[in-house]
């Protein structure tokens, strides 16, 4: 006898599906490699995306409490392993991957995590030069902010203490690992610079991995250090190990102890260059003594100081000098320009009028005082002034020629 087949509803299908996917052991737990494409993230803290390949695509979404323990940014075209579990979505009858875990791939999450902040920080102009404080150089006050219980503390305090004994130093106890670390070592770094209790700080830790060292390249200690008022010396892990808070400090120490030695002047040198300067300055001296004593000397022998006479004497004998050059000067001066005033007086006396008249020539004006030179301008009857060499005529015009 034939069955029936069951009847289900939508929902009762999916439930069905979704139980057999979840029984399944290779849905259940696998891990995906794929390309990220449709990346969003909302505001509940869930990210959704799509894994793909050259021939097809997975929808996966990540919860926000997965989600929180990204150290990296998932990008639209990077390549990433998903590990998680594949079922369906009863509501739309869709499967997609859950997902728990995202790696890069081809490196390590932190490497991108850090690539991805550098990156960011770097447009954002945090590593500019120009924003670098300098290191004071005698420093009466440093804060190292880092953990009390490690060896990089007392290593610091050590070479601090041996090279500049006048120095002050505090610690500011923090965690530098694990994830308080981060938040503990920027509001550190606030508290010193609000309250001024130093005028140089040093932040770092000792060596370690990647993971270990991993606080300080957070961003929230990479924007305490770029907002510090005050000088921020780097000091984390060994030599080859290079944080985000290397960037951004205003100066990069290789290891905590180095970082102590960049600090401060060595007391020694120090003393030694005082010693070397004061006897510089007492060699100065003693020339300088020398050569004012022998211009001392020489002043005392000269004839000024032993014959004061003298020196008046020949003084006077200049000004005797000096005036007769001057009063021939004056002479030569003055009769040149009697010379030439006296061209000047024959020139104007050759040119006068006077001397015209004086050989018999005359001056005709009309009423009006305006000079005669033609017959045109007077009529008959008219009166008129004449001037000769010796006196006026009053003449009146009786015929015109």
């Amino acid at each position: 006898m034939r069955r029936e087949p069951s009847i289900l509803t939508p929902s009762q299908v999916g439930q069905y599906i979704k139980g057999f996917m979840d029984r399944d052991p290779i849905l259940s737990s696998l891990m995906v490699r794929g390309e990220v494409s449709n990346y969003k993230v909302y505001p509940s803290g869930h990210h959704y995306f799509t894994l793909k390949d050259g021939e097809g695509a997975v929808r996966c979404v990540m919860f926000r409490r997965e989600a929180v323990s990204l150290r990296f940014r998932p990008e639209n075209g990077m390549q990433v392993i998903a590990a998680g579990r594949v079922t369906v979505f009863p509501r739309d009858g869709q499967y997609q991957m859950y997902c728990a875990r995202l790696t890069p791939e081809g490196t390590g999450d932190l490497h991108v995590a850090f690539e991805q902040l550098k990156e960011k920080l770097l447009r954002e102009g945090l590593f500019e030069a120009a924003h670098k404080r300098p290191i004071p150089r005698f420093p009466r006050m440093i804060a190292l902010v880092t953990s009390p219980a490690g060896a990089a503390v007392r290593d610091m305090l050590r070479i601090l203490g041996a090279r500049w004994p006048m120095a002050r130093v505090r610690v500011i106890p923090v965690r530098v690992q694990g994830e308080e670390a981060p938040g503990e070592i920027a509001a550190a770094i606030r508290w010193v610079c609000r309250n001024r209790v130093a005028d140089l700080i040093i932040t770092g830790r000792g060596g370690g991995s990647m993971e270990d060292l991993w606080a300080f390249n957070e961003e929230v200690v990479a924007r305490a250090i770029y907002d510090a008022n005050i000088p921020v010396i780097s000091a984390v892990g060994h030599e080859p190990d290079v944080t985000i808070a290397d960037f951004v400090a205003d100066l990069r120490a290789a290891t905590p102890s180095n970082a102590a030695e960049l600090a401060v002047p060595d007391w020694n040198e120090v003393s030694a260059s005082l010693g070397r300067g004061g006897e510089r300055l007492a060699s100065a001296m003693r020339n300088r003594l020398v050569r004012e004593r022998q211009i001392l000397k020489r002043l005392a022998g000269s004839q000024a100081m032993t014959r004061p006479a003298a020196y008046f004497q020949n003084k006077r004998l200049l000004l005797d000098y000096q005036s007769q050059r001057l009063s021939h000067a004056l002479e030569r001066v003055f009769s040149e320009y009697r010379e030439r005033l006296g061209r000047f007086a024959a020139g104007l006396d050759a040119m006068s009028p006077l001397k015209v008249l004086g050989r018999g020539y005359a001056i005709a004006r009309r009423e009006d005082g305006q000079l005669m030179d033609s017959v045109q301008e007077v009529d008959v009857g008219d009166r008129f002034e004449l001037r000769l060499s010796d006196g006026f005529l009053d003449c009146l015009v009786e015929k015109k020629r």
